[in-house]
């Protein structure tokens, strides 16, 4: 089993990977660990041990991470397998994976699988695979002004902080877009795979990431109190029926030439562009479930 950890995840969150491989090898299981060096690498060493025909290889960090795991799997039998070790872990909760060190090992030892299908966002000269959201605008500037340093010292009270600031720095620029074929103008958007969003927050009910298709969630109306209120709401579970908030089934989105570059995220890591297009991955993945 290949495990593809990055070493940026900090010590603590290194001890706690190097405790669940101790119980995967006291299960009989041969591990072999890879770090990754650069952004991109996971990928990289994914798509090699895929080619190398292993059975499974492991993304032991937080959704980004994953993403980049699993787009070195796209279209091979290599199964993926997950250590959540991220600050939300949101592709682990939409999934129910277990999160005990034991319980974790043991669905890696008996890799019982059902099906991830992950979506790309296409920009002019490359792809970049997600499995739970891309988000463009307010979302997208969250992230962007996250500092690392924050997030490992109060893991995602970052978020909640950096939301705060930028409801009140962020210009709210129009974000206009089309959802297979029809026009939309948002102050917002998250296109997402999943029903979670930023831990076990309900965003769209109706997805199912185990199939084509995605649930965009417009956030319609720009400004500091638009932002505070659906900010509010994400807690008790009430985002998708907040005023102003309207979630969309879509399987293809496309965004405006005409729009002014847009702050973006995927999976929790900033992007340096704006992607033209949104779609579905050509197949799914599997993902080892327990």
């Amino acid at each position: 089993m290949l495990v593809i950890f990055n070493p940026i995840a900090g010590r603590r969150r290194a001890a706690s990977l190097w405790r669940m491989l101790d119980l995967l090898v006291e299960n009989g299981v041969m591990v072999e660990v890879a770090e990754t060096q650069h952004a991109g690498h996971a990928t990289e060493l994914a798509r090699n041990a895929a080619l190398e025909g292993r059975a499974m290889v492991v993304a032991a960090g937080g959704d980004g991470t994953i993403a980049e795991v699993a787009g070195g799997l796209l279209g091979g039998d290599t199964a993926l397998g997950i250590i959540p070790l991220g600050t939300a872990n949101v592709l682990a909760k939409e999934y129910r994976l277990p999160t005990t060190p034991r319980a974790i090992a043991n669905a890696l030892a008996f890799r019982r699988t059902c099906l991830l299908w992950p979506g790309l966002a296409r920009f002019s000269e490359c792809e970049h695979l997600f499995v739970q959201m891309v988000g463009l605008g307010f979302d997208g500037a969250v992230v962007h002004g996250l500092r690392p340093t924050l997030k490992r010292l109060i893991g995602r009270g970052a978020y909640v902080w950096q939301s705060l600031w930028e409801s009140l720095a962020y210009g709210f620029p129009p974000v206009r877009l089309r959802i297979d074929g029809k026009a939309f103008e948002a102050a917002s958007v998250v296109v997402s795979k999943g029903r979670l969003y930023g831990g076990p927050y309900l965003l769209a009910p109706n997805a199912k990431p185990t199939a084509p298709g995605f649930q965009v969630a417009l956030f319609e109306h720009p400004g500091t109190l638009p932002a505070l209120l659906t900010g509010a709401s994400l807690p008790l579970g009430l985002l998708p029926r907040c005023p102003g908030v309207r979630v969309v089934a879509a399987s293809c989105i496309e965004f405006s030439d005409a729009n002014a570059p847009i702050l973006t995220q995927s999976d929790g890591d900033a992007l340096m562009a704006t992607p033209r297009s949104v779609v579905d991955a050509p197949s799914p993945i599997r993902l080892v479930v327990g």
